[in-house]
């Protein structure tokens, strides 16, 4: 037997635990094109959030008080005037570090974590497996038992990191009704409502998430003794049944919110006002 032969036969449908069949899938359908989708809008997540990260220009508009998710809180000696609030610029601006480095890797990890997003790039990146019925191209499956896949199960932890980030989103979003151009301070315009849907649907993204509804109804033994918390857990379960939904929005509006801030920033665009 040839080499290539026996590298073949120790690998994915062809190890010796696998039932002897020369395709992949006996599948007709385009099974293939759900994989080929979640690729791409991953894809066009990672290079948009990547190059506005990086950036370091239009995430602040100080006649509206816009600050972009992307650069909040913003920490970074390189931060325009204003755009910082009351957070201390201690990061060094070098052109490789984030100017809201501290709390960007959090949400990264915070999605990577995610169980849908686990879901989702385990079939489409890791291809383990890459649909039903179809085998992955792996001889062994040791799931999320061994490193670094164990490190999955931090993801209970990232949950409360991810719910101060949307404190912060919110303090954004309110501090963004502030105008220069009323005398009374307050103004409205397209950004406010932008930012303020961006906002609350990260808020129902989160609350959705797995661990809120194990930490809103987990380890109870009995419910009609917890009335409070099995009211929050049924809500945090009607949420959760369309988490995957959300984790795809929220994906989308973080993109759109940055865009338009960044539009506005440089001029490009002006904000539709409302009030002032």
């Amino acid at each position: 037997m040839s080499a290539p032969t026996k590298q073949r036969q120790a690998t994915g449908i062809f190890s010796p635990t696998r039932a002897e069949l020369p395709q992949r899938t006996l599948r007709t359908d385009t099974w293939w094109l759900p994989t080929f989708w979640t690729n791409l809008g991953f894809a066009a997540f990672v290079i948009y959030a990547t190059i506005r990260a990086f950036l370091g220009s239009n995430y602040w508009v100080p006649r509206y008080h816009y600050l972009t998710p992307f650069y909040s809180p913003c920490v970074s000696d390189g931060c325009v005037p204003g755009s910082s609030h009351f957070w201390p610029q201690f990061l060094p601006d070098v052109w490789w570090l984030p100017f809201a480095a501290i709390t960007l890797p959090f949400l990264l990890a915070f999605r990577l974590t995610c169980y849908y997003y686990r879901k989702a790039y385990y079939r489409s990146v890791w291809q383990s497996p890459p649909a039903c019925a179809v085998a992955e191209p792996h001889s062994r499956y040791t799931g999320e038992t061994r490193i670094p896949l164990i490190v999955q199960n931090s993801h209970r932890y990232f949950f409360y990191t991810a719910l101060l980030i949307s404190i912060i989103n919110t303090y954004d979003a309110i501090t963004a009704f502030h105008s220069d151009d009323t005398a009374s301070g307050f103004g409205f315009g397209l950004g406010n409502i932008i930012l303020v849907v961006n906002v609350i649907l990260l808020w129902v993204y989160t609350l959705s998430c797995h661990s809120c509804r194990h930490v809103t109804g987990g380890r109870l033994k009995h419910f009609s003794k917890h009335r409070v918390r099995y009211w929050m857990w049924t809500q945090v379960s009607k949420l959760n049944t369309r988490h995957m939904l959300y984790a795809w929005i929220t994906l989308g509006t973080l993109m759109v919110t940055d865009f338009y801030i960044m539009l506005v920033s440089s001029g490009t665009v002006y904000d539709l006002r409302f009030i002032g």
